[in-house]
């Protein structure tokens, strides 16, 4: 005759518990800390709003080209710093430094834009008529190569003024190498930037 006995159940053993009132305060210093480092990008925002100002400051000097270009052109005054140089490349100077102007302008505008968008806080232009096209996507590594075509385009504009101003001995020989030597860097920062940006999304995409 088998005897039956009440099966028991084992609990394992809980540690001691810690105190409600010593987690708390940690949580909600932590939440502190973070929301103070979470706010701290807006003091970004000045920077933005000097670029604002360095982008009204270009406009200003766009309009003084310009004024130089049409008082050359239509009246036929010539500009002091280029009275060495023809009809055709005085005017083809002074419209690459119209050119340079506007390329240096579109380039604050992508990091004012882009910047802002990507560091300080949402535009929520979604819909908008006028949204860049480029902005829908727009992430650091996207940034960082259209700044770097930029820079590419910038510098290509100031190699040609350097070639048209080799024509009547402004610049030597060594600096227009020294140009194209600076140009080629650019080149190639550029492509190592484009190629990175293909690797890291070519790894973040899920794998079947």
């Amino acid at each position: 005759m088998t005897s039956s006995h009440p099966s028991v159940e084992t609990v394992p053993h809980a540690g001691p518990a810690q105190p409600v009132e010593a987690v708390e305060p940690t949580r909600t210093y932590a939440r502190s800390v973070s929301s103070l480092i979470f706010f701290s990008r807006w003091l970004q925002l000045p920077l933005y709003l000097g670029l604002i100002a360095a982008q009204v400051v270009y406009v200003w000097q766009f309009l003084k080209e310009l004024w130089h270009l049409i008082d050359f052109a239509v009246f036929g005054h010539k500009v002091e710093a280029m009275a060495d140089f023809g009809t055709e490349a005085t005017t083809m100077l002074i419209v690459l430094g119209l050119v340079d102007v506007v390329m240096i302008s579109n380039l604050l505008i992508m990091v004012i834009i882009g910047g802002y968008e990507t560091f300080v806080s949402r535009m929520r232009l979604d819909g908008h008529p006028d949204q860049p096209e480029w902005l829908s996507h727009v992430n650091a590594n996207v940034l960082k190569t259209k700044l770097a075509m930029s820079i590419i385009g910038i510098s290509s504009i100031h190699l040609l003024r350097t070639f048209i101003e080799s024509s009547v001995g402004h610049v030597t020989g060594e600096t227009m190498m020294w140009q194209t030597l600076i140009h080629l860097a650019f080149v190639a920062s550029a492509l190592a930037l484009a190629w990175i940006d293909r690797m890291s999304q070519g790894s973040a995409r899920p794998t079947h």
